[in-house]
């Protein structure tokens, strides 16, 4: 069921006649958050958040063709788009993006082969070759605290859950929520979970950042969303945890940035209605 669309400021009016279509750039393989379904049509969590955007707010999201984390970061900082669906913000990336609050928070792990005498923390891995998403946010992480691993760089997690698999890396790095997606979508019981790696991937919009109308515009919309469409999302594409972690420990973090959206939204009811009751024209 539709919502009700966001009363707009006569300045965001302006703005949204001025650029109704907002090119976005998915990745095509970063499941459940975005990729290309059978049917070659952008899908996952994140996409069916900004189609829950595009309820409250009169812009049309046009899809780019879908391609690697690291190319649409290119296309970035070329100015070539518009919005990132799936982005963790880091330094770098600040430098020609802006970022809406996180809609979710997923924790890295180090992914290694079922039933292996293998260690399943980086710590123990020193001189072995360890596959890592190139481009990711992690990436710069775990090179900078673990330089004595070989990094192995690779375009996506599938291609480096592969290379676990063959044997010709010794673990990945990846986050829980795209580990359960593949494993679930081939069916590789022969990986699981190892230690957690001290890194969260807390997910926001990325948009270009000579458009700060565009992020505000994005930031009501998602604050606008009600908590119980956004648990539903949550429960439907997030993976059920490992035995050994509760549901809390696992998710904990997203239902918490949930919350601070939710209670950002309470906090800023007064100020809006003031506003609107001064400019009840607009």
């Amino acid at each position: 069921m539709a919502q009700t669309r966001l009363v707009l400021t006569g300045d965001e009016a302006g703005w949204v006649t001025r650029h109704p279509i907002i090119r976005y750039a998915p990745e095509r393989d970063y499941g459940p958050f975005v990729y290309l379904d059978p049917q070659g049509q952008p899908a996952g969590l994140s996409i069916e958040l900004l189609h829950l955007l595009a309820e409250q707010v009169p812009l049309r999201f046009e899809a780019l063709p879908a391609q690697p984390l690291d190319d649409n970061l290119k296309l970035a900082r070329q100015g070539r788009v518009d919005l990132l669906t799936s982005l963790r913000p880091t330094p770098e990336r600040a430098a020609y993006l802006d970022f809406t609050s996180a809609y979710v928070a997923v924790p890295a792990s180090v992914i290694i082969r079922a039933n292996s005498d293998g260690p399943g923390a980086l710590a123990q891995l020193s001189g072995q070759r360890v596959a890592v998403g190139r481009g990711y946010a992690v990436e710069h992480f775990v090179r900078e605290r673990y330089p004595a691993i070989r990094w192995q760089p690779v375009s996506n997690d599938e291609e480096g859950l592969r290379a676990v698999r063959s044997g010709e890396v010794a673990a990945m790095v990846a986050d829980e929520g795209s580990f359960a997606f593949l494993q679930r979508r081939h069916g590789w019981s022969d990986l699981q979970l190892g230690r957690r790696v001290g890194f969260d991937y807390r997910l926001s919009f990325a948009y270009r950042k000579d458009w700060p109308e565009l992020g505000r515009l994005l930031e009501r919309a998602l604050r606008a969303i009600p908590p119980e469409r956004k648990q539903s999302l949550l429960l439907r594409w997030l993976p059920t945890p490992p035995e050994n972690r509760t549901w809390r420990e696992t998710w904990g973090p997203t239902l918490l940035a949930l919350g601070l959206i939710a209670t950002g939204l309470v906090l800023l009811l007064p100020q809006w209605r003031r506003y609107l009751s001064v400019n009840h024209d607009v």
